[in-house]
């Protein structure tokens, strides 16, 4: 077997800087069109997300009023926003005289709260002329941030839900409810914490933003390169090593990051060409460095915004909520491990070997401590530490542990002996920039749940969501299978329009009611929502993930989107199972550690091993291969397994069990009669 060299790190002419631009491209799609400031700008917005970082730091430690704290993080999001994110590209790299009237109207809004005392939420039933003021203004400011930071779609879903709210006497049976006029409006919006400054705000307030400027300690002090190095290192040099690696590289670099466009560039601009030289077509290589893109939403420590959310609407730790997503965030590797050695035998791939690469061991030697930032977050939540001082913790050991290695330090050496200048070695320091670039990458999330703030104050004024669900009940005739079906086709379709945090705080409100309505558990109906409302990550129009895979790859955008679906497909139809039986909830590990120790672990374990066989059998239906090719009928036979073992029963299952079987007895009978006709 021929072998290709790939040196990793390099400059490749695969990977063309138009691709890269392109790829870019799709990020400014998802996190808004970037100012490029220079001089005394760009330093005033670097000292002010700084000062956000620092701020939000202290929070983790000290007690601050809720509403204080919201709202000054709420005004900081709306003031660096406004700078950073052009009005339109034309304006692009400067910031105009209504931008900084927009920065100053958000800061203003937290200040007339705060200077209102308690005052200010007494009178939220009947507002002053003021208060109309400048909750309106609020509002409208929190629009215009979310449509630069995330387009239009957002902010247009926004404005239907609140004219919903205005509209409702007028609207036809069952959706008319009384209708509520502006002071009414503006009085639970701005007024109390159930509407902009609700729990969406709250999460992004505490838990969002201490992860980013987390993820962003890990980035500077070079985990992320270790990341891909180790992944490289330990999975290179075999046929499937090529696939293994951006698998193993996407759970280890997206795990902290929690976002599948910038683990997906990340990890695309190195691994592309070795994709290509392994034999991975573009639209192939593409589908599969989006889908490990798409791990990143669901993989431990941070999971995305939204698994900070699910803690807070459940009322629950966030440990809970790792602990529900280990299981299927194995079945989701599991799927891609099996897609990709499937991809071997397809493709009759070449084994590719790298160059100037140290051994998994070496690399681990000098930089185990990048591991041990990794999972210090979990290790300080079971020791007792809530979650802001866990992830705050963390962040100290991501920055206490960078000086075990001279590469790694966040202060330079130099600076440390003094051979460095103050400026450059104290405030160009990976500390700063890590604090600086910590804050901005909250900023399209935290406007995001500002505007969700909006809906589901509406869903909670107006009772939608009862609505909503009763409607549902009502067209699945009871029936949870199809409630189920109903509901995830609902997610998917509000996920076509609005990123994933958005996606899942409008279903978790307005469908999530009607699984829990037939007896699911709500732990169960909330992860089955969060794990559909990720495809909107996959799903053109916001099919982000795959169309910034295509621009690096070269690849058709919408193939590499039906890739993409190919490769992810098999581990998404996995929630069905813990919503249609209660012995499926064992995936999610009974959604508890108080529970965990009276589990059913033989229980457990049958429901794991079903489902990474069903798994197994859709990952072969769906590549039209197993350990050689599948004809026609064989295909349909794994088909029929796959669905059969998602669906729980002893029936379905043993049906689905049988049909495996005799797959793998068919092939296995063909690859003897090939030997003996070779003999």
């Amino acid at each position: 077997m021929s072998e290709d060299t790939v040196r990793l790190h390099q400059p490749a002419a695969e990977v063309s800087r138009e691709a890269l631009a392109r790829a870019e491209e799709m990020i400014e799609r998802e996190e808004g069109v970037h100012n490029k400031l220079t001089g005394w700008i760009a330093a005033f917005v670097s000292v002010v997300a700084i000062g956000m970082s620092v701020f939000h730091l202290y929070t983790a430690y000290a007690i601050v009023r809720p509403e204080h704290l919201r709202s000054i993080h709420v005004a900081l999001v709306l003031f660096l926003t406004f700078l950073i994110f052009p009005v339109a590209r034309r304006y692009r790299h400067r910031v105009m005289w209504w931008d900084w009237v927009l920065a100053a109207a958000g800061i203003a809004t937290a200040v007339y709260l705060i200077r209102g005392g308690d005052d200010f939420f007494d009178r939220s039933i009947l507002p002053n002329q003021w208060d109309i003021v400048f909750g309106v203004g609020l509002a409208l400011l929190v629009l215009e941030a979310m449509r630069r930071t995330t387009g239009w779609i957002m902010p247009f879903v926004t404005a239907c839900f609140l004219a919903y709210a205005f509209l409702g006497e007028y609207l036809p049976a069952p959706w008319t409810h009384k209708g509520y006029e502006l002071p009414r409006m503006v009085g639970h919006m701005y007024m109390t914490l159930e509407g902009i400054y609700g729990t969406a705000i709250q999460v992004s307030s505490t838990l969002i933003i201490l992860f980013t400027i987390y993820g962003a300690f890990l980035q500077f002090s070079g985990a992320g390169k270790f990341f891909i190095d180790f992944s490289f290192a330990a999975m290179g040099g075999k046929p499937t090593g090529a696939g293994k690696t951006v698998t193993l590289a996407s759970f280890l670099l997206g795990g902290p990051s929690g976002s599948g466009v910038a683990t997906t560039v990340t990890l695309g601009a190195v691994a592309a060409p070795m994709l290509a030289k392994v034999g991975y077509g573009k639209n192939e290589a593409g589908g599969l460095l989006a889908a490990g893109g798409l791990g990143a939403i669901i993989s431990p420590p941070v999971l995305g915004a939204a698994a900070f959310l699910i803690a807070e609407f459940l009322k629950i730790s966030y440990l809970d909520v790792l602990l529900m997503a280990v299981i299927p965030t194995c079945l989701f590797y599991l799927t891609l491990f099996i897609m990709v050695e499937i991809d071997t035998r397809k493709l009759g791939m070449k084994d590719a070997v790298f160059e100037k690469v140290e051994s998994a061991w070496s690399l681990t030697k000098k930089y185990w401590f990048h591991f041990f930032s990794l999972v210090s977050i979990v290790g300080f939540m079971l020791m007792g530490f809530s979650p802001e001082l866990s992830v705050f913790w963390a962040t100290v050991v991501s920055f206490a542990t960078s000086f075990l290695h001279r590469d790694c330090a966040m202060f330079s050496y130099d600076f440390l002996r003094g051979r460095e200048s103050f400026v450059r070695g104290f405030f160009g320091s990976p500390f700063f920039q890590a604090l600086d670039n910590g804050s901005r990458a909250v900023l399209n999330v935290a406007a995001t749940c500002a505007g969700a703030g909006l809906i589901v104050g509406v869903v909670t004024l107006t009772g939608l969501g009862l609505k909503f669900s009763s409607i549902v009940l009502a067209y699945a005739g009871g029936s949870l299978l199809l409630t189920a079906i109903y509901t995830a086709l609902i997610v998917w379709i509000v996920g076509l329009a609005v990123p994933v945090t958005a996606s899942y705080i409008i279903c978790a409100v307005i469908a999530a009611p009607a699984l829990i309505a037939l007896k699911v558990p709500e732990f169960a109906a909330h992860m089955f929502i969060f794990y559909y409302a990720v495809l909107s990550e996959v799903s053109p129009p916001t099919a982000l993930s795959p169309f910034a895979a295509a621009a690096i790859t070269g690849g058709d955008p919408y193939k590499t989107t039906l890739q993409t679906w190919k490769y992810t497909t098999p581990a998404f139809l996995v929630p069905f199972i813990f919503v249609l039986d209660p012995a499926g909830t064992g995936l999610l590990l009974t959604g508890s550690f108080k529970t965990l120790a009276t589990a059913n672990w033989g229980s457990i374990a049958l429901i794991t091993f079903t489902a990474a066989v069903g798994v197994l059998s859709l990952a072969g239906a769906f590549q039209g291969w197993l350990f050689r090719r599948t004809p026609l009928h064989e295909r349909l036979m794994l088909l029929v397994a796959g669905f059969a073992l998602v669906y729980p029963g002893t029936i379905s299952n043993g049906i689905g069990f049988a049909l495996v079987v005799l797959v793998l007895a068919s092939q296995r009978l063909r690859k003897d009669r090939g030997t003996h006709a070779k003999t």
